[in-house]
């Protein structure tokens, strides 16, 4: 199918094909549940099932499946078909309301964080109407919640949705008071630019780190990097642009609006960025986009890495998590007009996000926190761990004008005189970019540069939605209480930048001096995952989320539980993939190599021949070989020692300042040997061909 516009969402079941097939009354009563929240009829239920699944089959689906989002990091399935027997050996192809609405998976089985056991398995499934059923691969994909048989949630998904409630009723509140009667509902929209890598199969097969981790545990710097910057931006490899075209064609297919595609900064590395959707929406089709990301790679012969820093010493992958907030009427109510300094709603919403971000950056950090993201944060165009704000220049006046009463003058729009007379003056946006700021402001939006490229973008999410939901609360209390409401207002906001000024920082967050200034400013710098996790369970935090029924007691304490062991569990496998190359392949290459110098230093020395460049490589060699060796046994006596550490918390710091800092002391001799073995004693593909083997 060629003709895009058709293309697109054809494997949906989407608004336009609900109102085509379903009955008036039924569309409307769903219609009911997915923009007003109003539970829905299990006769209703009952008609959408029958008619979903005729659509479905019209599609290819023989099955259906309540797909999920588990704290595993990846999406979770169970297929099951239409198929129902009748009498003569038939079937018919049956599917019934409460198969649409609930389901009932194993919940023992997924990181649960001691909610669930073996012997209290059941958990269960409940269908999304807000977000699309979809075909995928002749199954049909309903986008579900997944709770455990006590209504605890065991995913990343219905903690959103609790939290895209809370802040829609405190951000009504607030319009209320604006005079936006006709406002009902505010959602919080997403767009997640997605960065990722592309690596020829045949080399990516030859690497154990890579199909064990996703990241390279060993491997010395390319002759070229990223040094020429020519890569961004860069013409697209043939190879790559047919792999773009498919991903695309794939996503396009499922409602996915995938927009933006272009070479990344690194070489071998690429971003996808979609238009904005609603925030759990958003999260499903991100979820989709990386597996379909890695599943039409194959298909042109490569892989697609998502991890944050698959290849040190380059850019690492992030996902740009740009959000806003937009009321049912249509109203960006973070886009600051042209006159943002007159602009009240504008800046009562703007006050809230600083006070919010301020007050709970640690969480904004936690949501962040993986092995992986670790490893990216800090440097090469990732933000640094400390949590800062970027205004901009036009931004910042205006707020630095409020806290002093002082008038803002503004004049024309400024225009970019580029000094060619057939080029038209471009319009100048009144922010600029910085791509050290982990929470940035670009226009109508923020940009949330922190998280990485891997993770859901669900927690993230969670946690910006709720903190600001809990100011907005605060916020309404007060006014919803003035006699003098543009007075009390105005007291507010300046009183808000005055009190959270702190957090707002326009500079480079790479400089030694910002860490300083930072530290004085009183703003945590949490570099580790179990650094930043260990105030998950902080008393502020714990009474944040059950406020605003988003986490309970219970809840928190086992995202707290998953995050550590999910952590401990990936410095692990990282830990006996690295004790697995070492010993199995690069110390027997290497030992190979050295008595290959020996032997020839023997045959030259015999000749009375010149041996120089074998007897100083040999001495080279020989001396990291040793190295490494010591290296390697310390390592695999600090994973026994890791072994017999049963407290979730010490395990973590046991991995973050015992066994990471021994694989670092492994790699270091390893790379210091691949720099000047033989290529062909060498028993891995060098950085270069994995970063330029895709042509």
């Amino acid at each position: 199918m060629s003709n895009v516009t058709e293309l697109f969402s054809s494997m949906v079941f989407d608004d336009a094909t609900m109102e085509a097939l379903l009955p008036k009354q039924t569309y409307k009563a769903l219609q009911k549940t997915i923009k007003n929240g109003e539970l829905l009829d299990a006769e209703v239920a009952t008609v959408v099932a029958n008619s979903m699944k005729d659509w479905a089959i019209s599609k290819g689906a023989t099955h259906y499946t309540h797909w999920f989002q588990p704290m595993t990091g990846v999406t979770a399935e169970k297929h099951d078909s239409f198929i129902s027997p009748k009498d003569g050996g038939k079937i018919i192809m049956e599917f019934s309301g409460k198969e649409l609405m609930q389901g009932e998976p194993d919940a023992s089985s997924f990181p649960s964080g001691g909610i669930r056991a073996t012997f209290e398995a059941r958990g269960y499934t409940a269908w999304d109407a807000t977000s699309y059923a979809f075909v995928k691969e002749g199954v049909l994909y309903i986008p579900t919640v997944f709770c455990s048989y006590g209504g605890e949630a065991l995913d990343q998904k219905t903690a959103l949705l609790r939290s895209m409630e809370a802040i829609s009723k405190q951000a009504v509140r607030i319009l209320k008071l604006f005079g936006h009667d006709d406002v009902k509902q505010v959602k919080t929209t997403v767009g997640p630019e997605q960065e990722y890598f592309l690596v020829d199969k045949e080399l990516y097969d030859q690497r154990k780190d890579l199909i064990y981790t996703g990241r390279t545990l060993f491997g010395c710097r390319a002759p070229k990097g990223q040094e020429l910057d020519d890569h961004y931006f860069g013409a697209i490899k043939p190879r790559v642009q047919a792999y773009m075209k498919d991903l695309n064609d794939e996503l396009w297919k499922l409602g996915i609006l995938a927009k933006t595609e272009h070479n990344e900064v690194a070489p071998a590395q690429h971003e996808l960025a979609p238009v904005f959707s609603t925030t759990n929406i958003a999260s499903d089709h991100n979820q989709l986009t990386m597996e379909l990301m890695q599943k039409v790679a194959k298909k042109h012969g490569m892989v697609c890495l998502l991890h944050e820093k698959p290849f040190a010493g380059v850019n690492g992958s992030g996902k740009h998590n740009n959000w806003s907030i937009s009321t049912d009427t249509g109203i960006n109510l973070l886009d600051p007009g042209e006159t943002p300094y007159e602009n009240a709603q504008f800046l009562l919403f703007l006050a809230a996000v600083i006070k919010a971000v301020d007050e709970y950056q640690d969480l904004i950090r936690i949501s962040v926190a993986t092995a992986g993201n670790d490893h990216r944060l800090g440097a090469n165009e990732a933000p640094p761990a400390i949590v800062s704000m970027f205004l901009g220049t036009d931004l910042q006046a205006v707020v630095d004008a409020i806290m002093t009463d002082k008038p803002y003058a503004k004049g024309d729009k400024e225009t970019l005189k580029l000094g060619v007379h057939t080029i038209p003056r471009l319009p100048k946006d009144t922010t600029d970019r910085n791509r050290t700021s982990p929470f940035a402001f670009t226009g109508n939006k923020f940009e949330l540069r922190s998280l990485g490229s891997s993770d859901s973008i669900s927690c993230c999410n969670t946690v910006l939605n709720t903190a600001v939901a809990e100011v907005l609360d605060e916020f309404a209390g007060q006014l919803e209480k003035a006699k003098d409401f543009e007075t009390a207002l105005h007291k507010l906001v300046q009183k808000t930048f005055k009190d959270h000024k702190r957090i707002i920082f326009n500079g480079d967050g790479y400089d030694d001096a910002w860490v300083k200034e930072a530290k004085k400013r009183g703003l945590s710098n949490y570099k580790t995952t179990p650094d930043a996790v260990a105030h998950l369970l902080d008393e502020k935090n714990v009474a944040l989320f059950k406020k605003h029924k988003v986490f309970s007691d219970v809840e928190l304490e086992a995202r707290h539980e998953v995050r550590l062991e999910n952590y401990s569990k990936l410095i692990h496998i990282e830990a006996l993939t690295m004790l697995d190359m070492a010993n199995k392949d690069i110390l027997p290459a290497m030992s190979r190599f050295t008595a290959e110098l020996a032997d020839a230093i023997a045959k030259k020395s015999a000749a009375k021949a010149p041996c120089q460049y074998e007897k100083g490589t040999l001495k080279d060699v020989s001396t990291e070989l040793d190295a490494m060796y010591k290296a390697v046994k310390k390592l695999e006596a600090d994973e026994v020692k890791g072994n017999d550490i049963t407290d979730v918390v010490k395990l973590a710091d046991f991995c973050r300042d015992v066994i990471i800092p021994d694989m670092e002391e492994v790699r270091a001799h390893s790379d210091a040997m691949e720099m000047i073995a033989e290529q062909k004693a060498w028993p891995y593909p060098s950085y270069g061909k994995l970063l330029f083997g895709v042509r």
